[in-house]
């Protein structure tokens, strides 16, 4: 369109203060500009938008009908602004975060509430996935932040690491005085195994992490929460694959114990996932702020 936009807001302006040297002042111009403008908008339309009178300028008929379209779009564009404004000060918006049940419930829920108690006005929505899955909703912009299981080799994302986790086995009282010493991994083959189930990063990782000492796993049973890895290893169903940091009301009231490796589980990590190249809306880098960053 070759009319600019600026015209017709000081078209909209003059309408409404019915006053040039009204709309001048609202609009922090001069009067000969506000004039100079309304005659430069009148020539691209080759039509009288005004009649000046004694008291003022009214609006011709034509200039009525156009005062019904920018009194409308100029509305929408201010309240756009204005949302903007809002949401750059956090003060409404939608903050999108993708998430693992477990780390849903182990790592993040102390920061979401004291976000929501910060920041009420911010809509959160929570989708809970696999970090697989997490990774693709990144990408489609269907949420904006991921809080995943690392590691994850994606070239396209951004990653950084909120906090290190280290996987351990642990069993319940069954197996206490089974397993008394420090034991290898292929010493560990020789009990029933609790796993998630091979679509989990956790799984995968310590999966692949023992294959490459040459130990090849097969779980008795296969789970599809770190919760029922608790309950099942509690009630003596076999050493169980959790996360430590995950676990540590049944390590402390003594429920369940950990076992003793000889060599650990190399630590991994949970980090902050987002698209690589792409800004962040104002309510995800504020959320950032209130992890763990390492």
């Amino acid at each position: 369109m070759s009319i600019r936009l600026e015209l017709y807001r000081i078209f909209d302006k003059v309408a409404k203060c019915k006053s040039f040297s009204k709309a001048a002042n609202e609009l922090y111009m001069t009067q000969p500009a506000i004039s100079q403008a309304i005659m430069q908008l009148e020539d691209e339309l080759k039509i009288r938008l005004f009649t000046r009178t004694p008291r003022g300028v009214i609006l011709t008929n034509e200039g009525k009908i156009l005062f019904e379209y920018t009194n409308s779009a100029i509305s929408l564009l201010d309240n756009g602004e204005k949302k903007i404004r809002q949401s750059r000060d956090l003060k409404q918006g939608e903050l999108k975060i993708g998430v693992s049940d477990t780390i849903s419930r182990y790592y993040l829920l102390p920061y979401v509430e004291k976000f929501h108690k910060d920041y009420p006005n911010i809509k959160l929505k929570i989708i809970n996935q696999t970090t697989d899955e997490l990774c693709k909703l990144i990408k489609s912009g269907e949420i904006d932040i991921g809080i995943c299981n690392l590691p994850i080799k994606d070239n396209s994302l951004d990653i950084k690491k909120c906090k290190d986790i280290q996987d351990i086995f642990v069993f319940g009282e069954r197996y206490k005085d089974m397993v008394t010493n420090s034991i290898t991994y292929e010493e560990l083959l020789g009990y029933p195994l609790i796993f998630l189930d091979n679509r989990s990063k956790t799984r995968q990782y310590v999966e692949g992490y023992l294959f490459s000492k040459g130990i090849r796993i097969n779980p008795e049973i296969e789970l599809g929460s770190h919760d029922l890895l608790l309950e099942f290893a509690k009630v003596g169903l076999g050493l169980a694959c959790v996360v430590r940091e995950f676990s540590k009301n049944y390590l402390l009231e003594g429920s369940l114990y950990e076992l003793n490796l000889v060599e650990d589980i190399p630590k991994r990590g949970i980090g902050i996932c987002s698209l690589k190249g792409v800004s962040l809306s104002p309510s995800s880098e504020k959320f950032i702020e209130y992890l763990d960053i390492k």
